[in-house]
């Protein structure tokens, strides 16, 4: 996707009979972009995917961040937790919206790539492994791989693990699930950290690894998702 000029927008995601409110933020001459999944009891306004998402623009890439679940859906999940750990409903919610956004931008259609954060972070790798290479990479910030099971052994996206080194469970569950892991594939430790990254300075590296990840691999030629 190479436009000389930015778009940014208030969108409503559909998949299926189902809207979920979105921002599409697209700086000019973007390589492709990335959609986020935020994590359980989170939204499309995270302030913390938020500054990622800036950092991204400044680097070369575009962002979609939006609400994996509708109001209705919060509600229950606040109530029940019945959602927030159902990895492959939030996968599945993921995919739809990468189909989605490929038909919106229509001509204009770009690589595409997945953040995910905690929960997020095994949805993201769920979707990928569904679609293989047609997304063009994965970043995990503090991320549940583990939870995305059996589908990390077909995940072909190029995927970076970010975990703060702090973090102690997570951390070992990011280093058993890169064993898993049959693509290119990184664990980023970064020291200090611990699971929301809120040390001074340590957002700021998962900004930077995140950006120096999708940039890199923004050349690649990546099809457009199935629309089976």
């Amino acid at each position: 996707m190479k436009s000389k000029e930015r778009r940014k927008e208030e969108v409503e995601v559909r998949i299926e009979e189902i809207l979920l409110l979105g921002t599409l933020n697209v700086p000019p001459d973007a390589g492709g972009i990335v959609l986020f999944a935020h994590g359980s009891g989170s939204s499309r306004l995270s302030p913390r995917n938020q500054f990622v998402a800036q950092v991204l623009q400044r680097n070369g890439s575009g962002t979609l961040l939006f609400d994996l679940l509708t109001p209705e859906e919060e509600e229950e999940d606040e109530r029940t937790a019945a959602l927030r750990f159902d990895i492959e409903f939030l996968a599945q919610r993921l995919w739809g919206a990468a189909r989605w956004l490929q038909e919106y931008l229509g001509e204009h259609t770009a690589a595409l790539g997945y953040f995910g954060s905690s929960t997020g972070g095994g949805a993201a790798l769920v979707a990928a492994a569904r679609e293989g290479s047609e997304i063009a990479a994965v970043v995990s910030r503090g991320g549940r791989p583990d939870l995305a099971g059996a589908a990390l052994a077909r995940v072909r996206s190029p995927t970076l693990l970010i975990v703060g080194g702090a973090d102690h469970f997570v951390l070992r569950l990011n280093r058993d699930a890169l064993q898993e892991l049959r693509c290119e594939k990184e664990l980023a430790v970064v020291p200090g950290a611990t699971h929301l990254f809120e040390e001074p300075g340590t957002l700021e590296e998962v900004a930077r690894l995140a950006a120096d990840w999708f940039r890199r691999h923004w050349s690649q030629n990546h099809p457009t998702p199935s629309q089976e």
